[in-house]
């Protein structure tokens, strides 16, 4: 979707420019974009000041703007978060406080009145975030690809790129198809970033470590079970938001994701195992010192992911009523996680140019929310020689 609303917005600024969007699926939105919960985030849980939290500000506006262009699925549920527990009302202070310094107005709620907002949630304190929407991404990708099309771009699906070779006039893309010469390259590799980048010999301090996040599905009994988005006290030991419960714009309700060490960087099925992309993480020192800082953390998520029942845990805390039978099959997504050499995960966004291209080495969520100003910045950048 980040490759999509580039194109676009190149199109925008650059009417008369001739603009490839080249994709080795068969089709838009395969990975990270068709694999997601399809929240448009409000900014809850970002440094304020970073990246992530500018775009995300600027990108619910963008987004929601976009859909009603386009007559494209968009609504405002609002997130409920809530904490179950005393020890996580420190945390969740320091999230309200957040919001606050991110530009949102979140409400606080008591026990009492996470009752009336979600009857069947239960809390002892939480708050509101009413600006949080959902939408679908695949749809909002494919429109973005439309409109840079009917603007004059070119797309090309089934075109796996093996060779990047940049020269003082131009850069060289090789394909199994193709050999394409063009003045410049935009690289949105998510899960491949650090390959791209390395083909193309730039000399880079990260690696891609993909985590799997497993979703389930409520059973349809149960898509009347909430109003709102709910989500819990993120846990501190991870980088991620925990198991949280999401309206889907189809009326379905999602639960998860967890989040476990993929071995397989397309790795969407149950068992999934790559030689390749298992060896290529063992051998970068970063893996291992990530997984030693989170090893306690990553035992736990293995353990809930091969027993329903601690997965299930997780959302009965605040969610007592959904039994085991109600968690359904659903497709799971796979996060390309930046980690650089000394183990530190990248949770900002990340970019390396060449005097012709440009990596979007790492585009952690919001990426989906934010794609539109994500797309105006690297635009910015991979013609800022031209100013």
């Amino acid at each position: 979707i980040v490759g999509a609303a580039a194109c676009r917005e190149l199109m925008l600024r650059r009417p008369r420019a001739r603009v490839l969007l080249i994709e080795k699926e068969a089709g838009p939105a395969h990975h990270q974009t068709g694999h997601n919960s399809g929240v448009v985030h409000a900014g809850v849980y970002y440094e304020p000041g970073s990246l992530k939290a500018r775009f995300c500000r600027a990108g619910l506006e963008a987004t929601s703007a976009f859909c009603r262009r386009n007559g494209l699925p968009f609504e405002r549920t609002g997130t409920l978060l809530v904490a179950t527990e005393p020890a996580e009302l420190p945390r969740l202070h320091d999230l309200y406080e957040r919001c606050r310094q991110n530009g949102l107005d979140p409400e606080p709620v008591n026990q009492a009145e996470i009752a009336e907002l979600e009857p069947r949630i239960t809390g002892l304190q939480g708050f509101l975030v009413r600006e949080t929407a959902i939408t679908d991404y695949p749809t909002v990708c494919r429109a973005l690809l439309k409109e840079a099309q009917a603007r004059g771009a070119g797309v090309r699906f089934r075109e796996h790129v093996v060779g990047i070779m940049e020269s003082a006039d131009h850069v060289e893309l090789k394909t199994r198809h193709s050999t394409i010469r063009t003045d410049r390259v935009l690289v949105c590799g998510g899960l491949s970033a650090d390959r791209l980048a390395r083909m193309q010999g730039l000399d880079i301090r990260f690696r891609i470590v993909p985590y799997r996040g497993e979703y389930f599905r409520l059973h349809a009994r149960l898509n009347g079970l909430i109003r709102h988005l709910v989500y819990p006290v993120p846990d501190p030991e991870l980088p991620f938001l925990g198991v949280h419960l999401t309206r889907m714009c189809d009326g379905t309700i999602t639960v998860g994701p967890n989040a476990v060490q993929g071995w397989k960087r397309e790795g969407y099925g149950r068992f999934n195992f790559s030689i390749r992309d298992s060896a290529n993480m063992l051998s970068f020192p970063g893996f291992w010192k990530a997984s030693s800082r989170n090893l306690r953390a990553g035992a736990r998520e293995y353990r809930d992911s091969l027993w329903k029942r601690g997965y299930l845990a997780r959302v009965r805390r605040y969610c007592p009523e959904i039994m085991p039978d109600d968690l359904l099959p659903y497709p799971a997504g796979i996060r390309a996680q930046a980690v650089l050499s000394d183990g530190t995960m990248v949770h900002d966004f990340l970019l390396e140019t060449t005097p012709r291209s440009l990596h979007v080495c790492n585009a952690p969520s919001p990426a989906a929310t934010s794609a539109i100003p994500i797309a105006n910045h690297i635009c910015d950048r991979l013609l800022e020689r031209d100013a």
